[in-house]
């Protein structure tokens, strides 16, 4: 032991470092510094101590000391090392920011961390570093819709009183159809999920026609009845509400949220409505089919068996569909909504007013913002599926994103659809893993 070094225990510390070193849980390091510091307190010398406990002298001259300063505490805590990296400096920071919050003069759409670092003169795990910080993320886009809708606050508080507060001996009923829906087939077949291997499927794969699911959800009980057809015009949209109109109880009214599609407005289903005076449309605001909450039934659909499914044939699909809404329809669950509606009209004006300042300085040509892309923020994203606030029963999906839009429905405002179109009434989470025809 070196001479000058004495050190002397107190019961407690000598307790603790006794119940230290014999926990089989404890780190090492720790370990041996509480036997180090117990044998020099029992006047073991400097040779011995390092035998028993496998560490060097210098080792074993640190821990004394730093027991003899610190204390016990000092045993549990390293030195901080300065960084043998030099900090950056703000300068340097705030120029990364400046210049990610702008588009790049290379051919490119957004910055990359290989990019910045070659134009600022630094690593890419200083400019990521950075980004970080400041809560940045160039890679990622969230897309938005703004509804211009005029009448878009009397429709939503219509159809969330209709969710809320359901009317006495009436049936809500939520409408839709989910189109295009592909019976597709793999090339060869995949291998099963074990331990430490994910299941396989092959990437190429054989189309084998498509259906269209028309579909109603009873908001009441959870129930939903589902149709295939080979189309989706307004003659099968007919014979779906006529099949929905023979299961509905006699005496009671029925109340269907639907949205623009152009079949749910022609001419023939209007007289339809008016053959069944009990019936009564309630169309969601353009381009605010979210609020249709079979919506979230396509996606659980889409997500539990149509996603992976493997089908031989339309018929094949159409049958996997009928097995999946019977076994839905076994266990259903009502549809709750939870989401507050003037949150909602809040977020909506907020992406408008915010719209409107990027088309002023758009016009201006000048400014500040004149070459680059303005940050602002609007909650009401559709990219935000999975954090809409309101719940559908049990469905995976749980949300229906909140949409919005700022172009003109072309939709609703033309009244025709191809035969193969694939509408903005689907959901993100919806689309199948390989292209589709259409205008996806």
């Amino acid at each position: 032991m070196r001479t000058g070094i004495s050190i002397t225990l107190k019961l407690s510390d000598r307790r603790r470092l006794q119940a230290l070193a014999r926990d089989r849980n404890a780190a090492q390091k720790h370990v041996w510094r509480a036997q180090i510091v117990l044998l020099s307190a029992d006047g073991v010398g400097t040779n011995e101590i390092m035998r028993q406990t496998g560490t060097s002298k210098t080792c074993v001259w640190r821990w004394q000391e730093r027991f003899m300063q610190q204390g016990y505490g000092g045993l549990l805590r390293d030195k901080t090392r300065p960084s043998r990296i030099p900090s950056l400096g703000s300068d340097i920071a705030e120029r990364v920011v400046t210049l990610t919050l702008c588009e790049p003069s290379a051919e490119a759409t957004h910055w990359t961390s290989a990019m910045m670092a070659k134009v600022v003169g630094i690593s890419a795990s200083s400019v990521q570093r950075i980004w970080r910080m400041h809560g940045l993320q160039p890679h990622r886009v969230k897309q938005f819709k703004l509804s211009t809708d005029p009448q878009f606050v009397d429709k939503l508080h219509d159809i969330v009183g209709l969710y809320v507060d359901p009317p006495a001996h009436a049936v809500v009923l939520s409408v839709d159809e989910k189109s295009q829906i592909q019976a597709l087939d793999r090339t060869q077949p995949g291998l099963p999920m074990k331990k430490g291997r994910a299941g396989t499927m092959t990437h190429d794969y054989k189309r084998h026609g498509t259906t269209t699911l028309f579909a109603a959800l009873n908001v009441i009980d959870g129930t939903v009845i589902g149709r295939n057809m080979q189309r989706h015009r307004h003659q099968e949209f007919i014979r779906f509400l006529n099949a929905v109109e023979a299961q509905v109880p006699v005496g009671k009214l029925v109340h269907a949220i639907v949205d623009n599609y152009a079949t749910h407005k022609h001419p023939r289903v209007r007289q339809w409505l008016r053959r069944h005076p009990r019936w009564t449309f309630h169309f969601t605001p353009t381009s605010a089919s979210w609020l249709n909450a079979v919506e979230g039934f396509f996606a659980k659909l889409t997500k539990r068996r149509l996603k992976r499914g493997v089908f031989v044939s339309v018929v094949d699909l159409q049958a996997a569909i009928n097995r999946f809404v019977l076994e839905h329809n076994a266990e259903p669950k009502p549809f709750t909504w939870t989401a507050d509606p003037n949150k909602i009209i809040a977020a909506v004006r907020r992406g408008h007013q915010a719209l409107g300042v990027v088309r002023k300085l758009t016009l201006q040509g000048s400014g500040l913002w004149a070459d680059c892309i303005i940050p602002f923020a609007v909650e009401f994203m559709a990219g935000d599926v999975d954090g809409s606030e309101f719940v559908v029963g049990d469905l995976d999906t749980g949300r229906v994103g909140h949409g919005v839009e700022l172009a003109t429905d072309l939709e609703t405002g033309f009244g025709s659809c191809r035969t193969d179109e694939l509408h903005d009434r689907l959901m993100a989470d919806q689309r199948l893993s390989p292209p589709v025809a259409g205008d996806e």
